[in-house]
């Protein structure tokens, strides 16, 4: 693969919008394995005016991770003015990020702990459906990128469903731009497993795309496979869920990649009409961490976020940071680097 098409090295985290991010924070640890708080810190939020309605959210946000692999979860806790909720239940179809892909190794084991029906997708694997402490939908998948296998039944984030209301436009950008590019199945119909979501005698087109791990980038190892699937509800009318809110609203605020080459990126989306509509520029301090950020939105103004990490923060008291401004089209750290992380693993 050339570098030009290998400019996103794995899902970096999903912002997810919350009352409380310390509560938020300990059931993704307790449920999920999310233990890691890769950065716990409160900041202004300057450059998201634009999608804030020219207020300037102060905000807590901490990055949860599972070092089993996967995304994190960016817990994101508006302080200032207080986050809105949608007013409305989100339902599959529905104009957004309508679930969060976790991936686990023994999907059907942890069903059983968890008590939750499991389903078949139409890749016939199994699924199945949670929601975390604030009602957030979660869909469980199985995947077999993991970086250290044995730790936890569940890993992070592999993906998100995404409710779109043009298929074509959306995989042009998807697929074709951004090349999350492997066609796992694309189907209209019923579809059985949506029956914990009530809408298994509903019509849908479901694509799902996946790319696999991605031999570029710092912590690609650690982030695996993307898997996006792509929902368009036929005959429908659909609501979008961040309609009349902000940025940071409650709810699934954006999906995120992780950049390996951030200026090369833009270049290819402002060429495909995908401008970025936020860009940090260089190298913007977000507290614990740096890297420079920037924002597009899709054919439907969901926020997809691309983030160019120049610094992690491995134990902060004693200023140890993992430092990548210099790595362009980055090798993957040693995996005892990528270790290192887990030395802030939060026990409850």
């Amino acid at each position: 693969m050339s570098k030009d098409e290998n400019l996103i090295s794995g899902i970096q985290q999903v912002g997810i919008g919350v009352v409380d991010a310390g509560e938020s924070f300990k059931w993704y640890n307790a449920n999920l394995g999310l233990d890691v708080p890769v950065f716990d810190d409160v900041a202004e939020a300057k450059l998201m005016v634009e999608y804030t309605k020219g207020n300037i959210r102060q905000r807590r946000a901490i990055l949860a991770v599972n070092m089993a692999g996967g995304g994190g979860a960016e817990i994101w806790e508006s302080k200032r003015p207080l986050p809105i909720a949608c007013s409305f239940e989100p339902k599959i179809g529905d104009l957004g990020i309508f679930a969060v892909k976790i991936k686990s190794q023994t999907l059907p084991s942890f069903a059983k702990t968890k008590n939750i029906t499991l389903f078949q997708t139409p890749e016939n694997k199994p699924t199945a459906w949670l929601k975390d402490n604030y009602g957030n939908q979660l869909q469980l998948v199985e995947d077999n990128s993991w970086f250290k296998k044995g730790l936890s039944n569940t890993g992070g984030v592999l993906g998100v469903i995404l409710g779109v209301s043009d298929m074509e436009k959306a995989l042009t950008l998807y697929k074709d731009i951004l090349g999350i590019a492997d066609v796992v199945y694309d189907k209209t119909g019923q579809f059985g497993d949506f029956a914990d979501l009530g809408a298994e005698n509903k019509t849908f087109r479901r694509v799902l795309l996946r790319k696999s791990q991605s031999a570029n980038g710092a912590f690609s190892r650690l982030f695996g496979n993307i898997e996006l699937e792509l929902v368009q509800e036929i005959g429908a009318v659909v609501n979008t869920i961040f309609k009349g809110r902000s940025w940071g609203d409650l709810g699934f605020i954006h999906l995120c990649f992780d950049a390996l080459n951030m200026d090369k990126l833009g270049e290819k989306l402002k060429a495909n009409n995908y401008p970025f509509v936020v860009d940090s520029a260089n190298s913007f301090d977000m507290g614990d961490a740096a890297g420079r950020f920037t924002y597009i939105e899709d054919p439907d103004g969901t926020l997809i976020e691309f983030v160019e990490t120049h610094k992690v923060p491995v134990l902060k008291k004693i200023g140890w940071f993992i430092t990548l401004k210099k790595r362009e089209f980055q090798k993957p750290l040693p995996n005892w680097m990528v270790n290192t992380l887990g030395w802030g693993r939060v026990k409850l």
